[in-house]
């Protein structure tokens, strides 16, 4: 039942090129940033990355897009990252862009066992090309299916050796379905606690669904844009 593993480099250590990888994170907020720094020193590549952005140009997976092994990206807000754009303007990086939502739910879907739900989300825009649709009602819905990874890194605030998960703060966001819909799920935390010590009604991922563990170290927990008041 003892899931930890010694560090980040241990943790990924198994990682294919050409996997599907789960990313979890807001922005640059509860990102799996030790792990993202050991997939850049690995050096894998033509990996497909669902996430909800693609990092900024000097962290995050702005890192592994600058090292060029990203071959796909699965994801909702993408606009803090130029090298990014650079790469799918010019047609070196496929890019598939959700609704945050929808991409909400086809991870959600993918760890719950539910193949495909329908969504007005997108309907009469490009996201809706070569989609089946259905009405509900008068109400036109568009067919998505559900997300799976081989691999999902999620970062989490405390756990312990079974696995056990809780997010701090917003930090809560697409870690929690990511760590559902793995086929291996990869947890980094900033504490790891003893068995038992963590409150059984305040434990957010399962440890059913995490199989490593490990506690990371010198976190940045950057902002992607800060906004100052002037004072008047």
């Amino acid at each position: 039942m003892n899931k930890i593993v010694a560090n980040a480099q241990d943790a990924i250590q198994d990682i294919p090129s050409g996997a599907v990888i789960m990313l979890g994170g807001f922005g640059l907020c509860g990102i799996p940033e030790n792990c993202i720094t050991a997939l850049v020193s690995r050096g894998i590549n033509n990996l497909t990355c669902i996430s909800n952005n693609a990092g900024v140009d000097d962290f995050g997976i702005g890192l592994m897009l600058k090292q060029h092994q990203v071959k796909k990206m699965i994801s909702s807000y993408v606009g803090e990252n130029a090298e990014f754009e650079r790469q799918l303007l010019s047609g070196e990086l496929e890019v598939e862009l959700i609704p945050q939502g929808t991409l909400a739910e086809r991870i959600r879907a993918g760890g719950a066992g539910i193949p495909a739900f329908y969504t007005p989300a997108g309907f009469g825009t490009e996201i809706a090309e070569g989609k089946e649709i259905r009405y509900f009602g008068d109400k036109p819905h568009l067919l998505e299916h559900a997300l799976h990874a081989d691999f999902a890194i999620v970062k989490a605030w405390k756990g312990d050796a079974f696995g056990n998960l809780i997010y701090k703060g917003t930090a809560r966001n697409f870690n929690p379905m990511m760590a559902t819909a793995g086929k291996i799920t990869i947890a980094e935390v900033e504490e790891i606690v003893p068995v038992g010590s963590l409150d059984p009604n305040n434990i957010h991922t399962p440890g059913i669904y995490v199989q490593r563990i490990f506690q990371g170290s010198g976190y940045e927990k950057r902002i992607e844009q800060r906004t100052f008041r002037t004072t008047l």
